[in-house]
């Protein structure tokens, strides 16, 4: 099984229980709610519809916390205004190792409902729901039904992996990296539409149109997709973070994921491999993410003679619910430019 945590290069992650502990003395100094947490948003969806409605008070809405980018877009895009809507971890952090803050056990204990994507990916949930046994608390899995990918890509090892360094820790429940895939988002949108109106019924006609909205967005963007990349089949590309899988699989591409390249420097092994697997699989694209600034990148992909081109993954960016047909339509853009 493979470690999709391990195909990014991360901070070493230190015990939680230390962290639950000091985050729970803060819930005793007080759990009542705050505009100010940190890593916490909440903003207006240009799109959202009231479906005619009057929002009730601001008090009375009901309070969704979401976990990471993705699911917050999502979650606000069928939320509208008719319920607060904040996330957890701050665009640009990583989520695969993210350690949790008093905030977040905060906005976790006064909460509704706590959206995530699942597929085991937000790790630093389960200890603290445990702990703050909030019984009104409802949860929704936005992976709920999706049938996730295990290894499907080939991996290109470095050096120390070869040696028998490699991490055996692998999400159990597979790669959770759905939301790339826009028929897969159609789903989680799905999923977190049906969680909210039995959340909270009373609203259930503003979720269903805003859902029903987004969905048919979605699927105008997976259309985009398939015709222009259709036009490209079998196009291989190299990554530094297995987080395309889906979207490969979608579209009829194929993935070659490079694991764990260093941040200090690459050994002569880590490029010979690189280098192999280029040839080996025809590879036509090179990517990296948005914000990483890696020169031993950029000395490979000489190395390689391919353009070192960014293909995002999403974890990062603006809060509006529109970001994601906007990344994703540069996505397309990006794959159309490399794969000719």
């Amino acid at each position: 099984m493979m470690n999709y945590r391990g195909f990014r290069t991360g901070r070493q992650r230190s015990g939680i229980l230390s962290i639950i502990a000091l985050l729970m003395l803060s819930m005793i100094v007080g759990c009542s709610q705050s505009n100010q947490n940190q890593g916490i948003t909440s903003e207006q969806s240009p799109q959202a519809q009231e479906a005619g409605s009057t929002p009730p008070a601001q008090s009375e809405k009901t309070k969704v916390v979401t976990t990471f980018l993705p699911i917050y877009l999502f979650t606000k895009a069928v939320a509208g205004n008719v319920a607060d809507v904040e996330i957890l971890v701050p665009p640009g952090t990583e989520v695969h190792e993210y350690q949790a803050t008093p905030q977040n056990v905060k906005a976790i204990a006064t909460a509704n409902v706590l959206v995530k994507n699942g597929l085991g990916l937000e790790e630093f949930l389960e200890n603290i729901v445990k702990n703050v046994q909030n019984s009104k608390l409802a949860e929704i899995n936005a992976s709920k039904g999706i049938k996730p990918l295990n290894e499907i890509s080939p991996v290109v090892k470095t050096a120390k992996e070869e040696k028998g360094h490699s991490h055996d820790h692998a999400h159990a429940q597979g790669n959770p990296h759905v939301w790339l895939d826009p028929v897969l988002a159609k789903q989680q949108v799905t999923n977190i539409r049906d969680g909210l109106i039995a959340a909270d019924p009373a609203n259930k006609t503003t979720y269903e149109a805003n859902a029903a909205t987004y969905i048919k967005e979605l699927e105008s963007l997976n259309s985009e997709f398939q015709q222009t990349l259709q036009k490209t089949p079998s196009c291989t590309f190299i990554t530094f973070h297995d987080a395309f899988p889906y979207l490969a699989q979608r579209y009829n591409l194929k993935q070659v994921a490079v694991v764990q390249i260093p941040e200090d420097q690459l050994s002569p092994t880590d490029v010979q491999n690189a280098v192999s697997a280029v040839k080996k699989y025809n590879v036509k694209a090179l990517f990296s993410e948005p914000g990483v600034d890696n020169k031993l990148l950029t000395s490979l992909s000489k190395d390689l003679k391919l353009t070192l081109r960014t293909l995002d993954s999403l974890e990062t960016g603006e809060t509006n619910p529109q970001h994601y047909f906007k990344a994703m339509k540069a996505n397309l853009q990006t794959l159309e430019t490399a794969c000719k």
